[in-house]
């Protein structure tokens, strides 16, 4: 190995050890920020209580509109693989309950369908 591949291969390695070190740092630093905030015993406020109640809707709402943004209802397959993948996960979602299990299955779903049904 020439003493430039070398180099460049300890640069990158460099690289990646300080961007790894500088992620597990802020999740570590935004994951404690709570307890810190809110130490044991504290009264955490209601506008917060509220926001745990409220957000996990709203992201999945954002989620579904992302996911089904630039779907092409116009033109083959017509938005199929993508209606029938959500009504799948909508319908095991409301049957088991299990969020794990719901998007598992659409995602799957999904991606049988465009690989193999409608490709």
């Amino acid at each position: 190995m020439t003493k430039e591949a070398k180099t460049i291969m300890n640069n990158s390695f460099s690289y990646s050890a300080i961007t790894v070190a500088i992620i597990a740092g802020v999740s570590l630093a935004l994951r404690s920020f709570s307890f810190v905030a809110f130490p044991q015993g504290a009264k955490i406020p209601n506008w917060i209580t509220r926001l745990g109640q409220v957000l996990p809707y709203g992201i999945m709402g954002f989620l579904v509109v992302y996911c089904l943004k630039d779907t092409a209802v116009l033109e083959y397959p017509y938005g199929l693989p993508q209606l029938i993948s959500v009504a799948l996960t909508a319908s095991l979602q409301a049957w088991k309950k299990n969020s794990l299990l719901s998007v598992l299955a659409g995602t799957a779903c999904y991606m049988v369908m465009i690989q193999s049904i409608f490709a």
